[in-house]
């Protein structure tokens, strides 16, 4: 953590630990995205000493989540504690309302964006989780989103399936250096998979990296600006030549 935003992002989490530490009660931060969650949980292995911490979203797959930091006695009620709801908003099942409809909405009410955790849409229903804070306002004082008029309930128990679809990608490389394997993802030369590399475009497991010879492994999240977010899903062996044969997950 060098560059300012994430030293103010360390101090932030320090200043939970601390505080923890004082009052010997679980410290709740607001919605962290994808590449803050994982920077917390780094920081989090080398300075908590014998405190707690777990992240939460509302569910298993959520991206968005909160930190907790906790005593590990208590461990029987912190989970239940996060200062989230989820809320439910109901619409005709004609009106096709999309992630960026609802955030659109929620922004234009000058929430900011760490109130706001997933926003997951079936048809006629979404079910985003948001601060407890936010939730008197929405609840509040929402009624439309867009031009269609929502009903909103915080009752409901989170209950829409949340569904991932990729493209699958095949393709050999000559090693499994970074751009190599950004050439194949990002359908590029080698050359300029470098340049992007070099100027910062390209990301592992949600930070960014700069050497183009950094090694991936299986599972690692690849995000390129302007290609999109991959999964390196494994490895089928070697041609005769020696080249790899890898698995990519596009995510659509």
């Amino acid at each position: 953590m060098n560059d300012p935003e994430d030293k103010l992002f360390a101090a932030r989490l320090s200043d939970m630990v601390s505080r923890c530490e004082r009052d010997s009660c679980p410290q709740y931060s607001a919605f962290l995205d994808e590449r803050q969650c994982a920077a917390a949980e780094q920081w989090c292995r080398r300075n908590t000493g014998g405190l707690c911490t777990a992240l939460w979203g509302g569910f298993p797959e959520a991206r968005r989540r909160m930190l907790t930091v906790y005593p590990d006695f208590c461990e029987d009620y912190v989970m239940e504690s996060f200062p989230m709801q989820c809320l439910t908003f109901t619409y005709r099942k004609e009106d096709r309302l999309t992630h960026r409809d609802f955030l659109g909405t929620l922004m234009g009410l000058r929430l900011k964006r760490e109130t706001v955790g997933d926003i997951v849409t079936g048809e006629g229903m979404a079910q985003i989780f948001v601060t407890d804070v936010a939730a008197k306002l929405i609840t509040g004082s929402l009624s439309k989103i867009g031009k269609v008029g929502v009903k909103v309930f915080d009752d409901r128990p989170f209950s829409l399936e949340v569904k991932q679809e990729f493209q699958e990608m095949n393709g050999t490389v000559a090693s499994m250096r970074l751009d190599c394997i950004v050439g194949l993802a990002a359908k590029l030369s080698r050359e300029n998979a470098a340049k992007l590399i070099r100027s910062e475009r390209v990301d592992i497991n949600h930070f960014t990296v700069t050497s183009v010879s950094a090694e991936l492994h299986e599972g690692d999240v690849l995000s390129i600006r302007g290609s999109g977010r991959f999964i390196l899903a494994g490895t089928e062996g070697s041609t005769k030549k020696g080249r790899i044969h890898i698995k990519l997950r596009k995510y659509i």
